[in-house]
């Protein structure tokens, strides 16, 4: 259903995305996981038809993204990461001009949302607080049922019981087999709504997980301590995964992968071991790894 193959734009000094490819199929949901400034909401204006890639191709429901960005928008509920609205107007205003510029003609669907989180639109979009004007935008993106959903830093702006909220309307939609590409930078959001995340770094795809992977620990990180300074130099020195070799405390890191289990218990029992632990890497470990370390981490290499 999103199909982005090597989209590139290059604004200088680093900025912009770079070759960046991924499928989301439809009825999954695809988590972007990133900070500020990763590239996650230039990804989306290029899906969105707002800015055209200097390389590559985007296409929604096979359409290409840049020749057809009106026919996209007929089908794409789009939610973006700064909301911004005219302040002449007040939010049932918006609302019917967004109906009219959508062909939105039955107003239940808008009534079930409003009721939902609990906006009233009636008072001037100017005056509205950042959670109203979220609010507001989230049943502008919804209020025409689309089956495809482009949801930028959606849960930014609404308190806590919002967020809740959201992500429990955002799971009935994913019941209702729509299709999801969510942009976020909040690990609880992502790993509760998403079927793969893809992280995203300086503009770059760096690592996609599965959620079956985020359930079951990323990858299992075994801590070896030694008594013998010899024994610690000849483990640290074999084929093994090391994160981390600290000579002073006589400790090994090792990421060991499911397949590579055995291979680890072999190569452990060689040596006189004081003492031993194992701890399975959640996603934002694993994310982590990627913006503070400059290592190599479960086979992926770590900028």
């Amino acid at each position: 259903m999103i199909n982005v193959n090597e989209l590139t734009h290059d604004y200088g000094s680093g900025r912009g995305i770079f070759d960046v490819s991924f499928e989301v199929a439809r009825g999954e949901t695809l988590g972007f996981l990133g900070p500020n400034g990763a590239g996650k909401s230039t990804t989306m204006r290029h899906l969105m038809g707002f800015s055209r890639p200097q390389k590559g191709r985007a296409s929604i429901n096979g359409i290409d993204c840049s020749a057809a960005s009106a026919e996209i928008m007929k089908s794409v509920g789009y939610l973006p990461g700064e909301v911004a609205l005219p302040d002449g107007l007040t939010g049932t205003g918006f609302i019917k001009m967004m109906q009219s510029m959508r062909g939105v003609r039955d107003n239940s669907r808008t009534r079930e949302l409003l009721d939902r989180f609990g906006l009233d639109p009636s008072g001037s979009v100017k005056r509205m607080s950042i959670g109203e004007k979220r609010k507001l935008a989230i049943t502008a993106a919804f209020m025409c049922d689309p089956e495809i959903l482009l949801l930028d830093e959606p849960t930014s702006g609404l308190d806590p019981l919002m967020q809740e909220e959201f992500i429990s309307f955002i799971k009935e939609e994913k019941q209702r087999g729509k299709t999801i590409l969510l942009s976020s930078h909040i690990f609880s959001e992502v790993e509760a709504l998403c079927d793969r995340i893809a992280i995203i770094k300086d503009g770059r795809l760096v690592s996609t997980v599965t959620e079956q992977e985020i359930r079951h620990g990323l990858h299992n990180i075994m801590t070896v301590e030694f008594d013998d300074p010899r024994e610690f130099t000849e483990f640290g020195s074999t084929d093994l995964d090391f994160t981390l070799r600290d000579r002073s405390s006589l400790r090994c890191a090792v990421t060991v992968s499911d397949e590579d289990i055995n291979r680890f218990i072999r190569t452990v029992g060689k040596f006189r071991i004081k003492s031993f632990s194992e701890h399975s890497v959640t996603l934002e470990e694993y994310f982590m790894h990627f913006y503070k370390n400059n290592k190599t981490f479960g086979g992926a290499s770590y900028a």
